[in-house]
């Protein structure tokens, strides 16, 4: 839920986020009773994203969807500020290379946002999907942008960890995944030792600008019917190469950072 102080707009947009979170068409009913504002205030906020355009009001069926103009600030959002556009040539060849699943994401707060996904031919149910939002303290791709942020954000990142165990495998405290994050700074990857999903490992390393801040994490993922911890190990120098020619591709796309140079990372 929006916080006070964000007022108006933060409400506005936690409505949003629910009426996205829906998955589809919802209702005036599902929204008051499963949300926190009065009969009044959710009336007169849906009423103005409806007037906006972010929302879509069906009068006859009674329910709201999200609305064409929110449909097209996000197509410009994910062309000027994912970099999906800018790296997916380079996912594609890096699946091609491995024959494994490749996988970009940035950092949504203090989760993981898949911003895109390059499947290899042998399909494998996961988790991850363009658009999904998951854990970031259990995941490869989570782990090694955490592990390159600054101090102070870092603490605020894991503070916000549910630190739920989703497998044998998984970290359940700060103290554990700070540990781990140590590691990953040193070798420059991070893995995924079934810590989310039963089955299913990564390797993963982070996409920096510049200027040494967190731009972004690539990873290849594979099942352990297929592949071992250490058969993707041997996939490194690759993944390696591949985010190094997405940084490079970055850093023409925007302009050059000003300012200390924050990580970087090990090659």
């Amino acid at each position: 839920m929006a916080e006070a102080r964000d007022g108006t707009v933060g409400k506005a947009l936690d409505v949003l986020d629910r009426v996205a979170a829906a998955g589809g068409p919802v209702r005036f009913s599902d929204l008051l009773e499963d949300g926190p504002y009065p009969k009044a205030t959710l009336y007169r906020l849906l009423q103005t994203l409806t007037s906006q355009g972010m929302l879509s009001h069906d009068a006859e069926l009674g329910t709201y969807t999200l609305g064409v103009r929110l449909v097209r600030l996000a197509h410009k959002a994910w062309s000027q500020a994912s970099l999906a556009p800018v790296a997916h040539e380079w996912l594609d060849r890096l699946s091609r290379e491995t024959g494994e699943a490749v996988h970009l994401a940035q950092l949504d707060g203090a989760q993981v946002l898949y911003v895109d996904k390059v499947n290899t031919a042998l399909r494998v149910d996961m988790f991850s999907a363009t658009g999904r939002v998951g854990p970031s303290y259990c995941t490869g791709l989570g782990k090694a942008m955490l592990a390159f942020l600054p101090d102070a954000e870092l603490d605020q990142a894991l503070g916000q960890q549910s630190y739920h165990r989703f497998t044998d495998a998984t970290l359940t405290s700060p103290e554990a995944l700070r540990a781990e994050l140590a590691h990953i700074r040193e070798a420059g990857v991070a893995y995924d030792r079934e810590e989310h999903e039963p089955g299913i490992i990564c390797i993963a390393t982070p996409i920096l600008s510049r200027g040494g801040r967190i731009l972004g994490g690539l990873s290849i993922t594979s099942t352990t019917a297929r592949r071992s911890l250490d058969d993707l190990s041997q996939l490194a120098p690759l993944l390696l190469d591949t985010r190094a020619k997405i940084e490079s591709d970055i850093h023409a796309w925007r302009f050059p950072e000003d300012g200390p140079r924050l990580r970087t990372v090990p090659t």
